[in-house]
């Protein structure tokens, strides 16, 4: 294989040669679209941590890994006769120009938030969408999926008028998870989980990173905890547990 100067047109000719029937991998010949699949998600979480964490030099690699999905996401469909990487390139490319037709076009004005949402309604419709909830993917994890959902709907004007209705909804929900029989509790556990979102929502505030930061605040506490127990934590009782947390939250 001849090396490219183009760093991408190198990877895609490696992602061809490690695809290729005669002398590829057998690990990645093996693969398909729904193996995949998981690896593309999790890269993207990777991702994330490293721009959480600013590590920029770990970002670069993990850019490189997400890329890599995107490569042989398109090599395999290229293999089926259903587009190419170039495809995939030229489509966001035309997409971005579509969205901004303030930078790209002669409309010229300004991009607020009534001709972002009109733009994307538009392709939403040339797609063929019936329902305001399509193209909100089942991928996506359950709390940024919810609001998803909240928000979509909230277009269409269905939505609180302020936010002592998701308040209330959140109080009527815990009310009947507390009364709840054994058979109920999964399905009002889920509609909890549903009105806490709404009612973040109504706060202007994404619930994925928030929760996402209360994640990062119970486990920085909880290992300075640890710390302080001297590795004999788990043996303490509740109550002196209880006095560590204390501890810890009045030290930050």
């Amino acid at each position: 294989m001849t090396a490219s100067t183009d760093p991408l047109a190198r990877l895609l000719a490696i992602m061809a040669r490690l695809r290729d029937p005669a002398c590829g991998c057998e690990w990645d010949l093996a693969q398909d679209f729904a193996s995949i699949a998981p690896y593309t998600i999790e890269e993207a979480y990777e991702v994330a941590d490293a721009i959480a964490r600013g590590d920029m030099a770990e970002l670069r690699g993990e850019l490189g890994d997400l890329l890599l999905q995107v490569v042989f996401h398109a090599r395999m469909a290229e293999e089926a006769g259903h587009f190419a990487f170039g495809d995939v390139a030229a489509a966001i490319a035309d997409k971005m120009e579509a969205r901004h037709p303030h930078i790209f076009a002669s409309e010229g004005g300004k991009m607020d938030t009534a001709r972002w949402e009109s733009i994307k309604a538009a392709e939403r419709a040339e797609a063929g969408a019936e329902s305001a909830m399509d193209g909100v993917a089942l991928a996506l994890p359950a709390l940024m999926r919810a609001q998803k959902l909240q928000k979509r709907a909230a277009r269409d004007g269905f939505d609180w008028p302020d936010r002592a209705g998701p308040e209330s909804k959140v109080v009527e929900e815990i009310e009947e998870l507390a009364s709840a029989s054994s058979s109920e509790i999964f399905e009002e556990c889920g509609d909890l989980l549903f009105a806490a979102v709404n009612l973040v929502r109504s706060y202007g505030v994404d619930a994925e990173e928030a929760l996402r930061h209360g994640n990062a605040k119970f486990e920085r506490r909880y290992r300075a905890m640890e710390s302080r127990a001297a590795g004999r934590f788990a043996d303490l009782s509740l109550e002196e547990q209880e006095a560590h947390w204390q501890a810890v939250k009045a030290a930050e």
